[in-house]
């Protein structure tokens, strides 16, 4: 037979629980007074057994720092459920410097069961465990992930300061001061730390209460609140009396400020975990902050980019009243337009966007900018000046180093031609933008033009039209993607639909539909009086030559323009021979009165152009461009579909009558 050594187990299970075991445990009888408790326990936290056994709870406890829940306690004795985890915080006799966390679970005491009825408890048993560092560990886990999500949501230098005392207070720091060097607050790059130099720091962000006064935003920190010196990694300072954690703001060496967490009196020290903890916030905020201020110095370099100046209304009154809208949006969409001033009195609109939004979208758009003002000099069609700043846009992603196909740079683009002498309005169109027309009589033209491939992208031919359009229309044209949440035509059609109301308060409504980075013209279509405009058709033979050449001299005297006469009849001389001779049927002289200048243009049949030679001294002929290119100040030729058109403008000497 076995020996029953149930008892002699029962009492070394027990003897090991009391005496050796790291966890407490406490004894309770009915009226929760101590009965036991475990020694090896109360040694390391420096009380002997002796100051507990026999007291009441309440009192017991407050020895280790502790207010004892007896309500609680009672409900259990009462039959009420356990108690699982309670944290309670206590200041023990050991370290009564810091404050401790301790975990209690609480149960009932039975005895063993009699002819299974549940006999009412004896008393309480409590374990009690110190779980300080574990909690610690917890909420500096949750500061480092509640400063990732809350800190550095907005890209603004001095939010992302506000947002680093909103994180800190009151859990980490009773009050934190966070100041900026004076570079940084003003958009200016950082500077490299050099070891022993005292930067500029200014107030920024504050909160919390502390024993004393907080600084004032503005105010200079340095020397005072962060030392006599800025330390290189986070670290306790000593200074006006009190101990502050102070850490500096700084990425890769270069310096953005330093923050200073002071906990209240009577609140824990700061412990080399918290040095930790700090290095791992500021760090994140510290690169939160270069973000901002890179983002802030772009900001500045897109919307100085943009903010392209816009062309004398003066050139282009007579083609078109023109109303001209931005609806600024700082992500540097690369949109733009244009009103370029074109010889004959005609205007071209232009409005484009890069697709992709950037800084270097922007300086895309600057250069496409460049191009298209540069192309409408040589006055080509508008499907002809998209296709060349097509191969403009290809280029220019050559130029950027990437691969065929690979993300290149892609804009669309639509240029309108208008002609106030005709009416004649010349359209293409590259990509996605909004383009319409409302008549005077209040209908809608939707489909001026249809779309057309992105510039960079699928390429020529490009979409073209051509309206003659009454006086009094307006053109709308407004840089637009195709999904990015843009006007309706019918929103448009309403903002538009009464034409006695002038261009700027259509292009007043118009904007506030734009999404933000988005461009808008409203052109009203205008005439060129018939007062300043002379035509005479041309008989193909040299004869005609001398009496079309009294008449344009003869209208200009009528004029009354300070120009001179000779170079008048020099200039309609040449230019009429060279058609007579070269060119081909129908001929015609036409001249146009302008406010700078006096245009003239004779028209012919045949689609070859003029060359400029330089004849040689023996030579009876092959003078007739250059003495134009000589006595004009620009001279050009524009083809059309069935011919050509060579032009000269004369400058005026002054206003003209």
């Amino acid at each position: 037979m076995f020996e029953d050594v149930s008892p002699l187990l029962d009492d070394a299970v027990l003897d090991t629980v009391f005496r050796q075991s790291e966890v407490g445990v406490h004894v309770m009888d009915r009226e929760l007074r101590l009965v036991r408790v475990t020694g090896a326990v109360l040694a390391a936290r420096g009380v002997a057994e002796e100051q507990l056994l026999g007291r009441h709870v309440t009192e017991a406890y407050r020895v280790f720092g502790v207010e004892s829940p007896e309500i609680a306690l009672r409900g259990v004795l009462d039959g009420g459920p356990p108690l699982r985890d309670v944290l309670v915080r206590g200041r023990p006799p050991h370290d009564p410097d810091h404050v401790h966390v301790y975990s209690v679970s609480v149960y009932p005491l039975r005895p063993p069961a009699a002819n299974g009825a549940e006999p009412p408890p004896l008393g309480l048993v409590a374990t009690v465990m110190d779980v300080t560092e574990r909690i610690r560990a917890q909420q500096r886990l949750a500061l480092i992930y509640e400063a990732r999500e809350r800190i550095g949501r907005t890209l603004d230098v001095e939010r992302t300061a506000r947002e680093l005392v909103e994180v800190t207070v009151p859990g980490f720091a009773g009050s934190v001061v966070v100041a900026l060097t004076d570079a940084v607050l003003r958009g200016k790059p950082p500077e490299l730390r050099r070891r022993g130099d005292a930067p500029l720091l200014r107030c920024t962000a504050v909160g919390g209460s502390g024993d004393g006064p907080l600084p004032e935003p503005g105010a200079v920190l340095l020397p005072g609140l962060f030392g006599e010196r800025l330390p290189d990694g986070p670290e306790l300072v000593a200074a006006d009396g009190e101990v502050r954690l102070v850490a500096p703001l700084s990425v890769r060496g270069q310096l953005l400020g330093a923050v200073a967490f002071r906990r209240p009196r009577g609140a824990d020290p700061y412990s080399e975990e918290d040095l930790a903890l700090a290095e791992g916030v500021t760090a994140h905020t510290a690169t939160c902050l270069e973000n901002a201020l890179r983002f802030t110095r772009e900001h500045i370099v897109m919307t100085a980019l943009q903010s392209w100046p816009l062309r004398p209304e003066g050139e282009t009154r007579h083609a078109v009243d023109l109303a001209q809208r931005h609806r600024p949006g700082g992500t540097g969409a690369g949109s733009w337009f244009d009103v370029i001033p074109l010889p004959g009195a005609r205007v071209a609109l232009v409005v484009g966007q890069v697709e992709r939004p950037g800084l270097s979208s922007v300086a895309t758009m600057g250069r496409l900018r460049t191009a298209v003002y540069s192309l409408a000099t040589l006055d080509l069609a508008p499907h002809e000046l998209l296709a060349r700043l097509h191969t403009v846009t290809q280029r220019l992603a050559r130029e950027q180093g990437r691969g065929p196909g690979a993300d290149e740079p892609a804009a669309s683009c639509t240029i309108a031609v208008h002609d106030p002498v005709t009416g004649r309005l010349e359209l293409a169109r590259a990509g996605a933008s909004l383009c319409l027309a409302v008549r005077p009589d209040g209908s809608l033209d939707a489909d001026l033009v249809d779309e057309g491939p992105l510039l960079g992208g699928g390429g020529p031919p490009f979409a073209c039209s051509s309206h003659l359009l009454p006086e009094g229309t307006t053109l709308c044209l407004a840089s637009s993607a195709r999904d990015d949440g843009g006007p309706s035509r019918a929103r448009v059609a309403e903002a538009l639909a009464s034409p006695e109301r002038g261009p700027h308060a259509m292009a007043d409504d118009l904007a506030a539909l734009l999404v933000p980075e988005r461009v808008l013209l409203v052109a009203r279509t205008l005439r060129l009086p018939a007062t300043d405009v002379a035509e005479w058709p041309v008989p193909s033979e040299l004869s005609a030559v001398s009496p079309v050449r009294h008449a344009a001299e003869a209208r200009v005297r009528e004029w009354g323009l300070p120009v001179d006469p000779l170079t008048v009849e020099l200039t309609v001389s040449e230019l009429v021979t060279n058609a007579v001779r070269y060119g081909a049927p129908p001929i015609s002289l036409r001249l146009l009165r302008g406010e700078t200048a006096l245009t003239v243009e004779v028209r012919d049949g045949a689609p070859t152009a003029p060359h400029l030679r330089h004849a040689k001294a023996g030579d009876e002929g092959g003078r007739g461009l250059h003495i134009c290119s000589t006595l004009a100040d620009a001279w050009g030729v524009r083809f059309e579909e069935d011919g050509k058109t060579v032009w000269a403008e004369l400058a005026l000497d002054g206003p003209r009558d």
